[in-house]
């Protein structure tokens, strides 16, 4: 009788979790669509409408682009969780788009994590936690990598005027976090030997493959950011224009924010980017929307109905 009450509970408790992940996003999500103040959802609509974006053409290379990310971003995440244990590509795909669901309501989507976790038994949680955070990495530094050079090239070639006294002090800031991190990390190790069976090793060939996944994920989001300025006949060159948005992702990863304001986060930092591009504010805020919508919403849309039927893994 205990143990039917104890089971009852525990199946309200996750079912009151679960709708309130997805109700919480949906409502966000329509909040931020109906409420922008940087962007009226008309005046957007309008402008999708007069740029032809919602023509076969144009719409079918705009999805097709956002298939093909996160078709990436489940292929690299089967291929990482299978280092631990083997999954399907169809398991791959529920728990991405599932933890992409759950992680909109948290700084930098670090609800993925245990969101994913969840989906393992016990004795591999602390893996796959590692093997998240290495997928992560690899991203970041495809980003970083890119996103270094293109914004080194945006600076020389638009002239722009930095501030170095402040670069310079959070270039020391930075190496200051980096090396407390460090001597936690290595206190943790020595002493406390806490995240002994966090450790995942990967041979070269197998990081090879996450790192090449990474970059080919970066340059496909990154196109379609390209391609979404052509629709919106943006006259800059290629070069030029590949340099800005790789500069805008750089920044803007660096920024701790709710992923389901990415929108906002990235149509700021735009501005400021393609501000030198003379590019029409109005445009850069649409394009950036868009982008969302086609990366996030979308995808979290169809997680919602995964986090749903959702079924914790046994803890023992």
């Amino acid at each position: 009788m205990n143990y039917s009450l104890t089971h009852k509970s525990k199946q309200f408790f996750w079912l009151l979790i679960k709708l309130s992940i997805v109700f919480g996003c949906g409502y966000f999500i329509w909040l931020k669509l109906t409420t922008n103040s940087q962007l009226n959802f008309a005046s957007f609509y309008q402008k999708l409408i007069e740029n032809n974006v919602f023509s076969i053409k144009n719409l079918f290379f705009l999805l097709a682009l956002s298939i093909l990310n996160w078709f990436l971003e489940i292929l690299k995440w089967e291929t990482l969780a299978s280092f631990c244990i083997k999954i399907s590509k169809k398991s791959a795909a529920i728990q991405s788009l599932a933890s992409l669901t759950t992680s909109l309501i948290t700084p930098n989507r670090i609800g993925e994590y245990g969101a994913k976790a969840l989906y393992f038994e016990k004795p591999f949680r602390k893996q796959i936690l590692s093997l998240n955070l290495i997928g992560n990495l690899y991203q970041l530094l495809a980003t970083v990598f890119l996103g270094v050079l293109s914004l080194l090239y945006f600076v020389n070639k638009q002239n722009v005027d930095l501030n170095f006294n402040k670069i310079y002090n959070w270039i020391f800031i930075g190496f200051v976090a980096l090396l407390v991190f460090f001597f936690l990390w290595k206190t943790l190790l020595t002493k406390k030997n806490l995240f002994k069976s966090y450790a995942v090793k990967l041979n070269r060939k197998q990081h090879f493959k996450i790192a090449y996944l990474s970059f080919l994920k970066y340059l496909v989001f990154s196109h379609q950011f390209y391609f979404l300025l052509l629709i919106f006949n943006v006259n800059i060159s290629y070069i030029d224009a590949v340099t800005a948005i790789s500069s805008l992702y750089l920044i803007s990863s660096f920024i701790p924010m709710l992923s389901l304001f990415d929108a906002v986060l990235k149509g700021t930092v735009a501005l400021f980017i393609f501000g030198f591009l003379k590019v029409d504010t109005f445009t850069i805020l649409s394009i950036t929307t868009l982008m969302w919508i086609l990366n996030f919403v979308i995808p979290a849309s169809i997680g919602s109905y995964f986090v749903l039927t959702f079924n914790p893994k046994q803890t023992t």
